[in-house]
């Protein structure tokens, strides 16, 4: 079993990985565009592959096709790795309380294959 570690899609403020270091310095976030996580304007599906290749759970915000990229990526694949969609009107705070309770209550394995749209709650 392991912690979830989360990689932020480019179109999600990067106000939330300081907010999320500031409250849990350990907690492993990167971002899309950072020098070893894909690079800007890379693919869903290829954001999904470099997600399970190297267990991340990816944060987005892309409620429109992101459900079709992990139909297509399950298909092919037989697994993948947790989607977590963030809900616009939430604060970063909001969210930040989310994803540190999903953290710290939960193994990263609970939520693979499938896609989550904060809040859970």
């Amino acid at each position: 079993m392991s912690r979830l570690r989360f990689l932020l899609d480019e179109n999600v403020d990067p106000i939330l990985r300081k907010a999320l270091h500031r409250r849990v310095p350990e907690l492993e976030v990167w971002r899309v565009g950072d020098p070893i996580a894909p690079s800007y304007g890379t693919s869903d599906p290829d954001i999904l592959r470099w997600c399970a290749a190297n267990r991340f759970a990816l944060l987005t915000h892309n409620r429109a096709s992101m459900p079709g990229h992990l139909r297509s990526f399950l298909h092919r694949h037989g697994h993948a790795p947790p989607i977590f969609v963030l809900h616009p009107s939430m604060t970063i705070e909001e969210t930040v309380q989310e994803l540190l309770l999903i953290w710290g209550a939960s193994e990263a394995e609970e939520y693979e294959n499938s896609i989550w749209y904060l809040p859970l709650s």
